[in-house]
């Protein structure tokens, strides 16, 4: 490998490498190149890392300088340092910089931004000055966390917009962009002080200049998510990619055709074919220099991510119809499983401390292995999940992959994207362990877990973007049909905080996917009895369903169980999910849920409630129906007496003259009974008008 290496350099670089002892690199930067913050830098710094990678043939110096600002007029300017002067008399053959975050500090940015633009080009010039062979990098800068000081106060944002100035330098200066930022922002926990890298971060550091420097990037590799068995997305473009060494050559061959891609600078290549439809089993071939892979038993067909927290994680064998379910399961050869299980359970234990280093490293959710259905398989997958499948793939006629990495007790904070979080609620990614922000539950089982810890800072799945960073980035690349949601237990203590989330989710996934209309659909909490905050946050999923485009709900409060927040009716939870993806994915024309009302006119003494979806309104046992209620002016609710007219419900009551406002199964647990002739019944629903 070391050969290897060595011939792309002199390749790279036309330096014939026999005609001199060593290449010379010089890491220019302010404290995060020096080595601040960490408690043995002569062995732990970026650089030292990196000479070891190098090895024997390189000599590797450190000229970072703590504090030193990128712009000549700053508070701290590096041209006028020694390290500096240090790093021009070295006449580095590779100079790698990496400046521009003490720029963000309010006396520079603000002050001299139009500066930086020229400051960089002349630096850069500089060192070309001294060798005019040099080959050099300017680096994305490393992150800086909400925790810090000034975070909200400019310097976010300062550090945005000077990471667009270096991305334009390097576009026009004919000098080579490392990526920094990157590798690094999932791992807030290396960075205890929230702008220096620990050992661990510097680790990242060096091994991604390495790949930079010498184009190695371990030869051919490709996602986790591609594996026999695996079905790929019909009807939409094929996209297929992976990592390889810079420069290297990619052969993939597929339905027929083969197409080459090259490995860019930072190893990422891919290559798209044209949509297809369903069909297989078929043959993918990967090939390069570095490495091959063929995979089999490929599937073009419909894929579907189901995620969320325990009642979409509740396996199969628990379910009350399991063993009429395992028993059919062999059959089922359409569906083929994707299972991303929890390294450990969130219960009331102990984690060891093995354990919560694979936390910290982002190893929770483990990756999956794609697998036909079978009963084993099966009986530990997501009962939700399997019964949807098992209606899709007998309703589409095609094959269905489903892959499910639900954690239970999670947040809906938890799985949304950092950048996400940082920028519109940076406050939830402070001290999550005591913040407000958090359900309490969840913030003392995230520090039970964690008792054992020695980490200067341990994650959690419970940490705010954790599970985005664990769960979603490992799919990236691979196109979904829609997503299965199945969550709201731990955000129903604040109502008005998980409408803002629910929205930062949908819209991070679909930016993450790249797929804009990317539909959801969701299942609204069921009914229970010990949590009184439930009736409103159901009511507050259905108001996001109206108005979050591409987004449904399925209404499971009539399946609930007074004291288990576990009910186990899922095969009636996944059908009707199915039923309404039917009909607004796939255009069947099926009725997609309950009744779903609309609104209220006054009639006297009652009301009027209209809905969608109303033939063959009814009660779902009895003659009356149940679980309507109306208030006058005072905002007094009083139990009505509810007649159906139509596809209209009548709804008066003799303690309110004048009703101005009606809600509907409006208790924790709830006997209310309204459904339409496909037996699907009506959501919680409140209307107001005072």
């Amino acid at each position: 490998m070391k050969q290897t290496v060595l011939l792309l350099m002199s390749l790279l670089f036309a330096l014939p490498l026999a005609a001199r002892d060593t290449i010379r690199v010089a890491c220019v930067g302010n404290s995060v190149t020096y080595g601040t913050g960490l408690s043995d830098r002569d062995h732990e710094s970026y650089p030292v890392r990196l000479q070891e990678m190098l090895g024997d043939g390189y000599d590797v110096r450190n000229f970072g300088h703590s504090g030193a600002t990128l712009l000549n007029n700053g508070h701290n300017p590096y041209t006028k340092l020694p390290e500096y002067r240090q790093a021009i008399d070295f006449k580095a053959d590779l100079v790698v910089i990496h400046l521009g975050l003490n720029d963000t500090d309010p006396r520079n940015w603000p002050q001299h931004a139009d500066e930086f633009i020229p400051d960089y080009r002349a630096l850069i010039d500089s060192f070309r000055v001294a060798n005019p062979e040099a080959k050099i990098w300017i680096c994305l800068m490393t992150p800086i966390f909400p925790g810090h000081h000034r975070y909200e106060s400019g310097t976010r944002d300062w550090h945005a917009l000077i990471q667009e100035r270096i991305r334009q330098i390097a576009a026009t200066a004919d000098v080579g962009l490392i990526d920094l930022y990157t590798p690094l922002h999932k791992f807030p926990n290396y960075f205890p002080d929230n702008l220096h890298p620990t050992a661990e971060g510097a680790l990242i550091l060096a091994r991604t200049v390495y790949g930079a420097l010498t184009g190695d990037f371990g030869g051919l590799s490709m996602p986790v998510t591609y594996g026999n068995g695996m079905v790929l997305q019909r009807e939409q473009p094929i996209r297929i990619g992976g990592i390889a060494n810079a420069g290297e050559r990619v052969t993939v061959k597929f339905l027929g055709d083969k197409l080459t891609a090259t490995a860019d600078a930072d190893g990422r290549w891919s290559v798209t074919f044209p949509a297809h439809a369903a069909g297989g089993p078929y043959k993918l071939s990967v090939k390069a220099k570095s490495g091959s892979f063929e995979y089999s038993d490929v599937w073009l067909g419909e894929v579907w991510l189901c995620s969320g927290q325990s009642n979409m994680e509740f396996q199969l064998s628990r379910a009350t119809t399991a063993d009429e379910d395992l028993a059919a399961a062999d059959a089922q050869e359409r569906i083929h499983l994707y299972n991303m299980p929890a390294l450990v359970r969130t219960d009331a234990i102990e984690w060891s401390v093995p354990q919560l280093d694979s936390v910290n490293r982002l190893l929770y959710i483990l990756p999956g292995q794609w697998e036909r259905c079978n009963k084993a398989a099966a009986s530990n997958f997501s009962a939700i999940a399997y019964h949807f499948g098992r209606i899709l793939a007998d309703s589409l006629g095609c094959h269905v992959g489903l892959i499910s990495n639900a954690v239970g007790g999670s947040g809906t904070e938890d799985w949304i994207d950092r950048t996400t979080l940082e920028y519109q609620l940076p406050a939830i990614l402070r001290n999550w362990t005591s913040s407000d922000y958090i359900m309490d539950w969840s913030r003392d089982r995230g520090k039970f877990n964690s008792k054992l810890s020695t980490a200067r800072i341990q994650r959690h799945p419970y940490e705010p973007a954790y599970l985005f960073e664990s769960g979603i980035l490992p799919l990236e690349n691979y196109t979904l049909r829609g997503v299965l949601w199945y969550q709201g237990e731990s955000n129903a203590h604040n109502v008005e905080l998980h409408e803002r989330l629910f929205t930062m989710l949908e819209s991070s996934w679909r930016n993450f996917f790249g797929q804009p209309d990317l539909p959801f659909y969701t299942v609204q909490l069921s009914s229970i009895a010990t949590r009184p905050s439930w009736p409103h946050f159901r009511d507050s999923q259905r108001r996001l369903a109206e108005t979050l485009p591409n987004t449904w709900m399925t209404v499971s409060s009539d399946l609930g169980h007074r004291t288990d927040v576990h009910p186990r009716q899922k095969r009636k939870v996944a059908e009707r999910l199915a039923q309404s993806a039917l009909c607004h994915t796939y255009n069947y024309n099926v009725v997609p849920s309950g009744p779903q009302y609309t609104g209220f006119v006054s009639e006297g003494s009652a009301l009027r409630l209209s809905f969608r979806y109303a033939d063959g309104l009814r009660a779902a046992e009895g003659t009356a129906l149940k679980g309507f209620e109306v208030a006058g002016a005072d905002g007094l609710y009083h139990p009505a007496t509810a007649t159906i007219s139509g596809d209209a419900i009548v709804v008066s009551s003799p303690d309110v003259k004048t009703p101005l406002a009606v809600r509907y199964g409006w208790s924790a647990y709830t006997d209310a009974n309204l459904v339409n002739g496909a037996g699907f019944p009506a959501s919680t629903f409140r209307d107001e008008r005072f």
